[in-house]
C-alpha cells in the first residue's frame, strides 16, 4: 500500500509522534508520502485529531480513497467511536489490515465533518483557545476557556428548519451530530456514524433546574430530550440566526450562519478494526 500522510504540525503530539508513525507504517510495508498533490496513492493516512481528518475528507471523497486515522488529538472522538486503537503502534496496524467501514460524512455549509458542528457556547469556547496554549497545555487550555466563555455567554433567537416544520426557539448552544460520541464525553447509545441520519441538539438553559435537567440528559447516554433540551432527527437541517454566527465542526472554525448542515450517508471509507 502506499499513502499518503498526514501529520498535523500544529498539533503537540504530531509533532512528538510523526517520526515514530512514518517508522511504524514502514515496518508494516505501507510506504508514505507527503507531497499530496502527487495523487499517485492508495490511501490517506491522518495523524492528527478529529479536525485533522476532517479537513482530508474532501480529497478523499474526490479520489475514492479510504483515510486511517493515527489518533493524536486531545479527545479523538472518531476514533473512540470507530474502536481505533489510541496507540500509535496499535492504530497503523489497523490501518495494515486493510479493512474498512463505510461511515456517514456530514456537512455544514461547504466544510465536511464527522463528528459534531456547534453554534452558541462550545463554538466560542474553541475560539478562546490559543494555538499555542493548546499545544503546550491541552485539556487545561482547553478547561481554561470554560469559564471565560461561560461568563459571557448569552442566548440567542435561532429559527431550526427540517423535514417541512419550523422550530423557533433561544438557545445557549445548537449542536448537529453525525457521531454517537461527540464533545470529548458526550455519548448517545442509540445514535450512529453510518446510520443516514444527524441529530440536532439545542440546549435552552434558564436557570438551575434546566441545568440540572440537561445535565442528566447527558449523563443518561440517550438520545432523551428534556426540559432544556429540544432534540430533532433529520437528513438535512437549515439553521438560521438574526445576525451571524459561527459555526465550528469537529473542533475547527467552518462556516457561519445561515447554515444548512446535510449528510453524505456513508460517503467515506475509514480503516477500522
Amino acid at each position: 500500500m502506499r499513502a499518503l500522510l498526514v501529520v498535523n504540525p500544529r498539533a503537540r503530539r504530531g509533532r512528538q509522534l510523526g517520526a515514530s508513525v512514518r517508522e511504524h507504517l514502514a515496518h508494516l510495508g505501507i510506504e508514505t508520502i507527503e507531497d499530496g498533490s502527487l495523487a499517485d496513492f492508495d490511501a490517506i493516512v491522518v495523524a492528527g485529531g478529529d479536525g485533522t481528518f476532517s479537513r482530508e475528507i474532501p480529497r478523499a471523497l474526490a479520489l475514492e480513497v479510504p483515510i486511517g486515522l493515527v489518533p493524536l488529538g486531545t479527545f479523538n472522538d472518531l476514533a473512540r467511536t470507530l474502536a481505533i486503537p489510541l496507540g500509535v503502534e496499535g492504530a497503523c496496524s489497523v490501518i495494515a489490515a486493510g479493512k474498512t467501514r463505510a461511515i456517514d460524512v456530514a456537512r455544514v455549509n461547504r466544510a465536511d465533518y464527522v463528528t459534531e458542528a456547534s453554534i452558541g457556547l462550545s463554538s466560542r469556547i474553541t475560539r478562546l483557545q490559543k494555538p499555542a496554549d493548546k499545544q503546550r497545555y491541552g485539556l487545561l487550555a482547553i478547561a481554561a476557556s470554560v469559564f471565560p466563555a461561560l461568563w459571557h455567554a448569552r442566548p440567542f433567537t435561532a429559527e431550526i428548519v427540517f423535514d417541512g416544520k419550523l422550530e423557533r426557539l433561544k438557545a445557549m448552544q445548537v449542536t448537529v451530530a453525525s457521531s454517537p460520541r461527540f464533545g470529548g464525553f458526550i455519548t448517545v447509545g442509540d445514535a450512529a456514524i453510518d446510520d443516514g441520519l444527524l441529530d440536532c441538539y439545542a440546549v435552552e438553559i434558564e436557570g438551575l433546574g434546566q441545568f440540572l435537567s440537561v445535565a442528566a440528559a447527558v449523563l443518561s447516554g440517550r438520545r432523551q430530550p428534556g426540559q432544556g433540551l429540544r432534540i430533532f432527527r433529520s437528513a438535512a437541517f437549515e439553521v438560521k440566526t438574526r445576525r451571524p454566527r459561527r459555526v465550528t465542526a469537529d473542533g475547527e472554525p467552518a462556516a457561519t450562519t445561515p447554515a444548512r448542515f446535510e449528510v453524505l450517508p456513508r460517503a467515506l471509507r475509514v480503516f477500522v478494526p
